[in-house]
């Protein structure tokens, strides 16, 4: 370790560190080449799920091959006019059928009102995005055309394609941009220098672009595709993460400049205070993150990939390139508040000291208070509702949303997504008869087939995506077990929808208890204690529930009106709130770990949150920002990911960690290392007088004798 650290630190190796990841940085740029990729997140159930079955049935139909999509057209007050009908009529046999990809376009469908009419356009399935959204122009200049006072929508699967690309098109760009802002701002206000946030931001952002290309070839290699929102989470957490990373070095950095005149020792005393917990808060992350490759839905699998590499090269930067960036200067590089070798020690001056050192006179108040504070904010837990239909994932609905709306209003509810179902064809006309006596159900038609199988289209009374045709979704594959030979299958939009909400319920039964576990084995073998681990991982899950329920009061209010919590949010808000949570934890406890065994656990722990308390709470700040951040992109999942994420963090560095964890250690004293003994125990640092606060001075003798500052210091 002591090679390693010369190497990284020394006048004539540190340099070497640079190169060495300059060329490697271009190496990777050079090779990975212009990506592409999806553009929007995909659905990523297993082969298992029933709707996955239906769906490559399917693709021996006839009209496996074509898509459509579904013009909608509404009188802008009233009925459609009779010139407006015959106008509508005769695109579907002009402009319209000659875009169709079978020459003609079947005749609109009226509403009983008379108020809405649907055209259904059969179209070729186009990969290219660009010529998709070209095509979809093309259609709705034609469907527009010579109509007064009548608005058009193109919905339907087309619509919804080339919309969804739409609004994620420069996402990630928008993204990193407005991150690498707020990043910029919250270090210059941290650091109050004018060029020292410069460093770690351009380490930073090295790393996320070498870690977006490095996450997409082994999601290459592992046959996982990342999609924008995948990607835009990367660069949220690469940036929160590898932020908060560097302000620990630097301030531990910075605390040592004061006690060692070489900046070089000094940098090396930095990265052995700093260099453990920031290895064990990236290892916690990253394994936690790994969990979810063992999700059933291959999105999860996705981001659980892509962010576990995220972390891993935040860390290798913090820990490798940015000491040797920062070594390229002097001292100069923290002006206007340059750390003077020999000067008045910061820690004891720090009011965070004195917060520890009040909350040690009564902890078991303080505790419970703050425990009786998180139980008020979770109390929102009792009335959170998940399940956001495909309507409602947007943030602003784009036009294929607003045509469907329209559809659902004018036509029965389930007329735009109806359920399909594929059964052997000797029983296709006898299962439709029956799923048509099924409650919810409001007609069923049998249409295309193949030698073996025939293709049921079910049109459903209750909304998409909602739990009313959830239940008759269910209903109906369990009236098809009794059905003929029991070999009917039902798929569609509500079907898929219904089998990611179960599979995503499946991954947080396995992957919470999971995360949980892997947490505390980490946090085992950093503290070598088995009390606080226990400790820590109960503070930071209350706090998650405290988040949640604070979140959804919020999101209940004008300013936002979601109807309901995505049902991926829960999994994804625990992950990060548990694995970053618990980081700061890490940085507060493994320094008063250090600080204990020459002032014992309370005035260890008071320095500990001296020494700590300023960065951790800067940087729980930055990455409470970094995180709302999220909310600049279309999801109405990412935003409430985002919010979640930075209400929790902000609970979790100004409460969890300021008052919870140290009142939890004031009160289990030396049990707090249980069942390692400590090397000096609470009792005999009181009778010895330890003050954590006590002002610290080095002669400067020291330094230049080469003795070590630690060993020199008087108290």
């Amino acid at each position: 370790m002591t090679r390693l650290l010369r190497f990284i630190t020394s006048a004539q190796t540190s340099w070497i560190v640079l190169v060495l990841a300059a060329l490697a940085a271009g190496a990777l740029f050079a090779l990975s080449g212009s990506e592409e990729g999806e553009t929007a997140p995909s659905v990523g159930l297993p082969d298992s799920a029933e709707s996955v079955q239906v769906q490559k049935l399917q693709e021996d139909f006839p009209s496996a091959d074509g898509t459509s999509a579904l013009l909608v057209f509404a009188a802008e007050d009233g009925e459609l006019s009779t010139e407006a009908l015959a106008t509508i009529d005769a695109k579907a046999f002009g402009e319209l059928a000659e875009l169709s990809s079978e020459g003609f376009v079947p005749p609109a469908q009226v509403s009983e009102d008379g108020t809405v009419a649907l055209l259904v356009v059969p179209l070729e399935p186009e990969t290219d995005v660009a010529a998709q959204a070209e095509r979809a122009q093309e259609i709705r200049d034609a469907a527009a055309a010579d109509l007064d006072d009548v608005r058009v929508y193109l919905t339907g699967a087309e619509g919804f394609e080339v919309d969804v690309a739409a609004v994620f098109a420069g996402a990630d760009f928008t993204l990193l941009l407005t991150t690498v802002i707020v990043v910029a701002i919250l270090l210059l206000i941290t650091y109050r220098s004018p060029w020292l946030w410069l460093v770690p931001l351009i380490v930073i952002g090295v790393a996320d672009a070498l870690a977006g290309i490095v996450a997409r070839q082994v999601a290459e290699v592992a046959g996982i595709a990342l999609d924008a929102s995948i990607t835009g989470i990367l660069s949220v957490l690469v940036f929160g993460a590898g932020t908060n990373y560097a302000l620990l070095l630097i301030a531990r950095y910075r605390d040592e400049l004061r006690l060692h005149e070489n900046r070089r020792v000094a940098m090396q005393y930095a990265l052995r205070g700093a260099g453990p917990a920031i290895i064990a808060s990236g290892s916690t992350v990253a394994l936690a993150l790994a969990t979810l490759l063992f999700a059933e839905l291959a999105g999860n699998r996705a981001l659980g990939l892509a962010c576990a590499v995220g972390i891993v090269v935040a860390m290798i930067f913090a820990l490798f390139v940015l000491p040797a960036a920062l070594l390229l200067f002097g001292r100069g590089l923290f002006w206007p508040y340059v750390p003077k070798f020999g000067s008045r020690d910061a820690i004891s001056r720090s009011v965070w000291g004195k917060l520890g050192r009040a909350v040690s006179k009564r902890p078991v108040i303080v505790a419970t208070g703050g425990f009786v504070v998180l139980g008020a904010m979770a109390s929102g837990m009792f009335f959170v509702e998940t399940g956001l239909s495909q309507n409602d994932r947007f943030l602003q609905k784009p036009e294929a949303v607003q045509g469907q709306e329209v559809l659902a209003e004018a036509f029965s509810a389930g007329t735009t997504s109806p359920a399909v179902v594929i059964v052997p064809l000797d029983e296709a006309e006898e299962t439709a008869s029956a799923l048509a006596d099924i409650d919810g159900v409001d007609a069923a038609t049998v249409g295309a087939s193949t030698d073996d199988f025939a293709q049921i289209s079910v049109t459903l009374n209750a909304a998409a995506e909602t739990p009313e045709s959830f239940a008759t979704i269910e209903a109906m594959r369990a009236a098809l077990d009794d059905i003929g030979s029991g070999a009917g299958l039902v798929g569609g939009l509500d079907a898929q929808a219904l089998d990611v909400t179960n599979a995503q319920e499946r991954d947080q039964a396995l992957l919470i208890p999971l995360i949980l576990a892997l947490v505390f084995i980490v946090l085992v073998v950093l503290l070598r204690a088995l009390v606080a681990p226990l400790l820590l991982l109960l503070a930071v899950v209350a706090s998650f529930f405290s988040a949640i329920g604070l979140s959804w009061w919020l999101f209940q209010t004008p300013l936002f009106g979601f109807p309901a919590i995505d049902t991926n949010v829960l999994l994804f808000s625990f992950l990060f709130l548990v694995a970053l949570g618990v980081d700061y934890s890490i940085f507060l406890v493994t320094r008063a770990k250090e600080e204990a065994e020459h002032l014992g656990i309370t005035q260890g722990m008071i320095r500990a949150l001296a020494a700590t308390g300023a960065v951790i709470t800067s940087a729980g700040i930055l990455l409470a920002a970094v995180f709302a951040v999220l909310g600049v992109l279309p999801l109405i999942t990412l935003t409430q990911i985002g919010i979640i994420v930075c209400i929790g963090v902000l609970i979790d560095t100004l409460l969890v960690r300021t008052v919870i964890v140290p009142a939890l250690a004031f009160i289990t004293k030396d049990t707090f290392w249980w069942p390692r003994k400590p090397t000096l125990t609470d009792a005999e640092a009181q009778a010895r007088g330890a003050d954590a606060l006590a002002e610290v001075s080095v002669a400067p003798a020291v330094e230049a004798s080469g003795a070590d500052a630690r060993e020199k210091v008087t108290v």
